[in-house]
């Protein structure tokens, strides 16, 4: 593959107080209406970050047609899961209404996070989200302690198959705890009651200790491609990575392939991460974070081959 850069498309202005910094984790969906919104996390003053989105021109994603004044997501009540932020990574349809799939953060006392995965839904076509309980979707599990999240869902019709970010452990790296987790895979009826573990879809190498939120284009019944990101021990920085499937469940690594890597300077000169495919027409883009987890906004890429 081969992609061409595009830019950053958009960043916080700092006019709100919710939204200074940051906008992580962009997650492509066209809406009903024809909009390409990209819902994402900014963050406050403390770094919480609670999800929005930005309504772009499909024709050409650098265009910002508008944004939201307001969180469409925010945090919850005072010992939620979610009392620390909220940031979506998967929005779909399910007939009329939009499941949005999101990480929920709460911070712990021997560990430094927690990280599950909630459920909001909205029948208004996005603009605002109905939180499905204050618990989450996918809960502490014995097999997957700290860390259920970054879920991607696919509605086939008759199930609901997600892939997802699962794990138990933190390991140390330059004297800092960091999360470790593979990639998980799960099946649900209705989208809200799933398993309490899920399968192995794929496990880290020698040098990474955990992935990014997992994005899945299914081309036809035996081919799926994945986007990922990776995190390695040795670099302390995300990169992207790809793999290939003929099920959804057994993958083949082809990093290499992918064709997207750090910029020698700019904004992601030091790390590129959360990779968002989305095809309109003929052209297919992908959104995607620069250093430091979007703090210089999402930015955008052309596959030209």
């Amino acid at each position: 593959m081969k992609w061409r850069k595009l830019g950053i498309v958009y960043a916080p202005d700092g006019k709100e107080a919710w939204a200074q910094t940051h906008a992580m984790l962009p997650t492509p969906i066209i809406l009903k209406s024809g909009i390409l919104r990209i819902y994402c996390a900014m963050r406050d003053a403390k770094g919480v970050g609670r999800t929005g989105y930005v309504d772009l021109n499909p024709d050409n994603p650098l265009e910002v047609l508008g944004v939201s004044q307001r969180p469409v997501l925010d945090v919850g009540v005072p010992g939620t899961f979610d009392e620390n932020g909220t940031i979506a990574s998967c929005v779909i349809y399910v007939g009329d209404t939009l499941y949005m799939y999101y990480a929920g953060f709460e911070l712990g006392a021997q560990i430094r996070y927690r990280i599950l995965t909630g459920l909001a839904t909205s029948t208004d076509g996005g603009t605002t989200f109905v939180k499905h309980a204050h618990t989450p979707v996918l809960e502490r599990s014995p097999c997957e302690l700290f860390f259920r999240c970054s879920s991607y869902v696919h509605w086939t019709g008759d199930r609901m198959r997600m892939w997802y970010i699962g794990g138990s452990e933190w390991t140390e790296i330059n004297g800092k705890a960091m999360p470790v987790y593979d990639l998980k895979y799960l099946e649900s009826k209705d989208g809200k009651v799933w398993g309490d573990t899920g399968l192995t879809s794929l496990s880290l190498q020698d040098d990474e200790h955990g992935f990014g939120r997992p994005c899945i284009i299914q081309r036809s019944e035996n081919d799926y491609q994945l986007f990922f990101s990776i995190r390695k021990r040795s670099l302390g920085m995300y990169r992207l990575g790809y793999a290939e499937s003929k099920n959804g469940l057994d993958w083949v690594r082809k990093d290499d392939q992918l064709g997207l890597d750090v910029s020698p300077s700019g904004f992601d000169s030091e790390a590129i991460m959360y990779a968002a495919p989305i095809t309109i027409g003929d052209k297919t883009y992908l959104f995607y974070n620069g250093n430091d987890f979007g703090r210089d906004g999402f930015a955008v890429a052309e596959r030209a081959e």
